[in-house]
């Protein structure tokens, strides 16, 4: 039978919710003396250490902020009337941070499988050097979602298919009007991973909303075609080399016009938990705000967690 504490350690910080069975079997004594196999053996033996720990929150998404980062196409329309009154653009330098964790409802919901968890996102863009418009929070989403992992020890080729994955999220920016973004989705994830290289599938179905009456309603889908640009599933390739971390993105949704979307970062430990983050982006869907519309950012910061 699994103790409370490891299975805690089932599900690591990210939405990849990363795990392996050699430590969903193991208590905490066994796991300090066991070596780990694989960078997400080692990220379970971590949190198993800190498991029970009443001050301790468990990241979900990666933690960082990018005090700088560049947009070349920053997205003018949604502000367009805003613009015209005053005469301020948007900045291509803004401030880009994240803010992500999650906690367990419940574990063993299916016998000795099936672990419960509830986590919130919180992904904002500052336009900290715009002082003409009082550097205002250009945009921020907020993500709430529950979502239940399953261990499984499949074997395809070289990769173990350690967890499955459902879950329910909803995404909006708080906006009214005009600027009102939101969506909800249903979504399923497959991981799979071997020593260094871990890679997960993600796949949703949208909850469809009822149509506008009218386009100033406050009621009815804000943004009835983003699915076009958001597509539906997403790839994450995670690749540890030393202390090195490198993951990408691939976003797409497969028809003509293609829309899609795709995220690079690294990052590299400086001081303690502090690690040196750089995170490039090219497509569609960065923010709700900008779902539509082509966004090319370079960003430098720091993280306090990674996603392996």
């Amino acid at each position: 039978m699994k103790t409370t504490s490891a299975i805690y350690g089932l599900v690591i910080a990210s939405f990849l919710g990363l795990s392996t069975n050699t430590y969903a079997t193991e208590d905490k004594t066994s796991s300090k003396t066991s070596k780990p196999d694989s960078l997400l053996d080692e990220r379970v033996s971590d949190e198993l250490a800190t498991a029970e720990l009443p001050f301790v929150i468990t990241p979900h998404k990666v933690n960082y902020i990018l005090p700088v980062t560049y947009n070349t196409t920053p997205n003018m329309d949604p502000f367009k009337e805003e613009i015209e009154e005053t005469g301020a653009q948007v900045d291509n330098l803004e401030a880009k941070f994240q803010i992500s964790f999650k906690f367990p409802l419940m574990y063993n919901v299916f016998g000795d499988n099936g672990h419960l968890f509830v986590a919130y996102t919180n992904q904002s863009y500052w336009q900290v050097y715009n002082k003409e418009i009082s550097s205002p929070f250009r945009e921020t989403n907020h993500e709430p979602e529950i979502f239940m992992m399953f261990n499984n020890d499949w074997k395809i080729g070289p990769l173990t298919n350690s967890l499955w994955g459902v879950g329910a999220v909803h995404q909006s920016n708080g906006q009214s009007g005009d600027l009102s973004r939101s969506w909800n989705r249903i979504y399923g994830t497959m991981i799979f991973d071997n020593g260094p290289f871990a890679i997960a599938a993600k796949a949703w179905w949208r909850i469809p909303e009822d149509e506008k009456e009218t386009p100033t309603s406050p009621k009815g889908d804000d943004n009835p075609d983003i699915l076009d640009y958001m597509g539906n599933f997403e790839l994450m390739a995670i690749y540890g080399l030393d202390e090195h971390r490198f993951s990408m993105m691939l976003r797409n949704n497969l028809e003509k016009p293609n829309y899609g979307a795709v995220e690079l970062t690294w990052s590299y430990p400086i001081i303690g938990n502090l690690r040196v983050y750089a995170q490039y982006f090219n497509g569609y869907g960065e923010s709700l705000i900008d779902y539509n519309a082509h966004t090319n950012r370079f960003g430098i910061g720091v993280s306090i967690n990674d996603i392996l």
